[in-house]
């Protein structure tokens, strides 16, 4: 049997502690902070708002932009604070996934913006991203079709893992970020670096999967609390 075992003494199944947060941000729409381990990620969204030019809105929906940012001292080596070829693809990725996520049809002639700073990184980044600004949408009142959740999994030593460390991901062997809406089952993000063996790769979509109901109950029960400190606010229970 294999010696492996992972640096922080994890299951090769079993998630980093999360911590979640919304309306962490006085002044945005919609905010959330979300942690997975030493990955800490905070995201604010603005709108629906009047989008400019007005001749360039879509007059069917709305467009969604999303700027995904990585602060100088999110890593071991201070980055520069300008915007990087991979910040603006995973800026992307991020866009096209919540784009069958939104129902744009409700805010024609508007943009819905999502900033995203990554506070520290350590691995997984782009998947905890995606889980803030979830519930950076649902805390500005965007309509939804379901939460999206995430995270990644991969291949070291042989082993098939769940969410990925900064140096498990350098070390990797494969690695592979996925997204859904778990209610409906549909998959919004999928991306693959390394080789794996179909063997490998169902197991892990399995692995995943499993792993993405779990955050999604973090993210509904994150959503629960908010609301019900609103109603105590308010005097309502």
């Amino acid at each position: 049997m294999s010696q492996f075992k992972r640096s922080d003494g994890r299951a090769n199944d079993e998630l980093r502690p999360i911590k979640a947060e919304m309306h962490v941000l006085k002044n945005a729409d919609g905010s959330a902070y979300f942690e997975m381990g030493n990955t800490k990620v905070i995201a604010a969204v603005y709108g629906p708002r009047e989008y400019y030019p007005k001749q360039l809105a879509l007059p069917q929906e709305s467009m969604v932009r999303v700027r995904y940012h990585m602060i100088p001292f999110s890593v071991k080596e201070r980055k520069s604070p300008a915007l990087t070829r991979r910040e603006i693809e995973i800026s992307k990725v991020i866009k096209e996934a919540f784009g069958g996520c939104i129902k744009k049809d409700l805010f024609p002639r508007s943009t819905i913006d999502v900033y995203i700073e990554v506070l520290n990184a350590d691995g997984s980044t782009r998947v905890a991203s995606i889980n803030a600004v979830s519930l950076a949408l649902v805390d500005a009142g965007i309509f939804l079709y379901d939460l999206v959740a995430a995270v990644s999994v991969g291949k070291i030593h042989d082993q098939l893992i769940v969410d990925l460390t900064g140096d498990e991901d350098q070390n990797s062997e494969a690695d592979m970020p996925i997204a859904m809406m778990p209610s409906l089952n549909k998959i919004l993000l999928l991306q693959m670096d390394g080789t794996l063996t179909v063997e490998e790769f169902n197991n892990l979509m399995k692995m995943g999967i499993q792993a993405i109901k779990k955050i999604y109950e973090i993210q509904k029960e994150t959503i629960r609390s908010s609301l019900e400190s609103v109603l105590k606010m308010y005097g309502q229970t």
